[in-house]
């Protein structure tokens, strides 16, 4: 089922079970979704574009149901080599969204097209390095920017303020209904920092699966991007 267009629009934290306990994975993801989350995010990596290699398809099949009965959504992030190999198999799997790498795609026109083409959600994202100006020209026909505020490929790191510093930009670039995903180094202290430079859905991992109650610091993190009182 395509991604209601609305969603786009709205301010949503999205934990990533990257960080999450996977022996007790369905529980983890329970934890967060009843504490308001709506969107799941999977990080995907392949060993090469980045150096850690962690789930493929399998692992977003076993979740995607019990997260889909639950009215949510999988956003799933692939940073891997030649993704457009794969993303019939995600998409196959239950991925609402993914979001490939401009730096992997020499044809990134056709990598977009194919998704869309798959009725998921289609999404671009940029490394820290990497310069607004690489998605220029594919800025109005996905549904989402990935911002990488951090070096893909570890968690835990430290948001990196230049690589923040895109987001407005990208916004004046993007559709009205499309988005800017966030990811990396978003925390307490500045999670109402990065939603008012224009970001609307924002990658937790450590900041949520890694506190004592994934749960309730899930509600904490959500209650500050709207712009509640920290304590």
């Amino acid at each position: 089922m395509p991604v209601p267009s609305t969603i786009y629009r709205e301010v949503h934290l999205l934990p990533s079970i990257l960080s999450a306990d996977f022996a007790h994975l369905d529980d983890e993801i329970t934890r967060v979704m009843d504490a308001g989350v709506r969107i799941i995010h999977c990080d995907v990596m392949d060993g090469h574009f980045v150096p850690n290699l962690t789930m493929g398809p399998a692992v977003v099949a076993s979740i995607a149901p019990g997260v889909h009965e639950r009215g949510g959504l999988l956003s799933v992030h692939l940073m891997i080599e030649h993704p457009e190999r794969f993303l019939d198999a995600f998409a196959a799997a239950g991925a609402d969204v993914i979001s490939v790498h401009a730096e992997a795609c020499p044809m990134l026109y056709h990598a977009i097209e194919a998704t869309k083409a798959l009725g998921v959600g289609a999404g671009v994202a940029i490394n820290p390095g990497t310069p607004v100006s690489r998605v220029r020209d594919v800025a109005q026909l996905v549904d989402m920017v990935l911002v990488m505020t951090v070096n893909p490929g570890f968690g835990g790191q430290k948001l990196i303020p230049a690589a923040l510093a895109k987001v407005p930009e990208v916004r004046t670039m993007i559709r009205p209904d499309a988005c800017i995903e966030l990811d990396g180094g978003v925390h307490r202290d500045n999670i109402r920092q990065v939603v008012e430079m224009g970001a609307n859905w924002l990658v937790a991992g450590s900041a949520v699966f890694g506190a004592p109650d994934p749960g309730e610091e899930a509600k904490v993190l959500q209650s500050l991007m709207a712009g509640g009182p920290r304590d």
